[in-house]
């Protein structure tokens, strides 16, 4: 297999509290080839956005801080890059869509002046040259009147529309990996279809990486090519989208596959996992998901069940990939 484009490689990063440091990741490994999508589900607060902010490094200086491993991009290490170098990536070879269009644009400025800030930037394009090439984006994107958008300011554009500008803007500088942090929220029915078909056909036209942050199933079903679950900072399960959703080994990404809604089934109420994610300041030296797990058994709070597997890896002792393997509460210790 080729070299991939990006390789998380035993990532770990933590924030200051009130309470002490707080873990938000833990040894998150997965690798993301060119021209792949890569969906990371979990729910929120499982660490899935702050892991693609620290690959473009976007995490605040004064209370992040990196405790160990490596981000890989064409084999250099991101996380050893200076602010210049990582700024001359950013938006350039490395582009990321934020969770919130109504708030990601800059509110004083037109769209047309976003739009063709990084293709002055990164492409060295003239004003003129970058306005036409930007009004053309916004019509490849699906939106009529772009002369008339060009000029419009953020707070005059829905929700829908704002995200297609998101995405032409990560657009612009034909990235090879896009991060997609939950593309469709806030957003109706039709437009998330919408959103999520454009997304596709950009990354299968320009031979694009796709990173596809989410908290539906039903999203990465349809999108993903390779699934990463993460609950409480950690990966629990990843592999092939099919293989996982198909039969899935570990207790909370059942969990997450029987809290859909089925269509044709009626059910009173929806199936909901017990209990609350654990706090990540505070996590126990055992299994985070045992308090929630319906099957968890005494062996469950004997140590942290590592991640085991090849193409096919799931962090539980009855997974049944590798059962011996674990980290007891001893080599924890410091």
């Amino acid at each position: 297999m080729t070299e991939p484009l990006i390789r998380f490689n035993q990532l770990s990063l933590s924030f200051a509290s009130d309470q002490g440091r707080v873990r938000a990741v833990q040894d998150v490994s997965f690798d993301v080839q060119a021209g792949q999508t890569v969906g990371i589900v979990g729910e929120s607060g499982c660490g899935k956005s702050v892991t693609a902010m620290s690959l473009m490094g976007l995490l605040p200086p004064q209370a992040a801080r990196i405790d160990g491993g490596e981000i890989l991009f064409q084999g250099r290490d991101l996380l050893k890059l200076r602010p210049s170098q990582m700024a001359d990536l950013r938006g350039n070879q490395l582009a990321m869509i934020f969770q919130e269009p109504m708030t990601a644009l800059n509110p004083v400025l037109t769209i047309g002046e976003q739009l063709v800030e990084p293709l002055i930037r990164h492409l060295g394009e003239s004003p003129k040259p970058a306005w036409k090439k930007a009004t053309k984006m916004i019509t490849d994107v699906g939106l009529a009147r772009a002369e008339s958008l060009m000029s419009s300011y953020p707070h005059q554009l829905s929700g829908g529309m704002l995200q297609r500008i998101m995405i032409a803007m990560a657009l612009s500088c034909k990235p090879q990996l896009l991060i997609a942090d939950e593309p469709t929220t806030a957003l109706d029915v039709t437009v998330q279809a919408q959103i999520l078909r454009l997304l596709r056909d950009q990354a299968r036209q320009n031979h694009m990486a796709l990173m596809l942050i989410t908290h539906d199933l039903g999203v990465i079903a349809q999108m993903a090519d390779h699934v990463v679950v993460m609950y409480a900072g950690k990966i629990v399960e990843q592999g092939a989208t099919a293989d996982v959703l198909r039969n899935p080994l570990h207790p909370y990404t059942q969990g997450l596959i029987a809290s859909r809604p089925t269509p044709g089934e009626r059910r009173r109420r929806l199936y909901s996992i017990p209990g609350q994610v654990p706090d990540l300041a505070a996590l126990p030296p055992y299994c985070a998901f045992t308090d929630r797990c319906e099957r968890a058994t005494e062996r469950c709070r004997q140590g942290i069940p590592l991640l085991e597997g090849r193409s096919r890896q799931a962090a539980c002792f009855y997974s049944g990939l590798s059962p011996a393997n674990e980290m007891t509460q001893k080599e924890l210790q410091p």
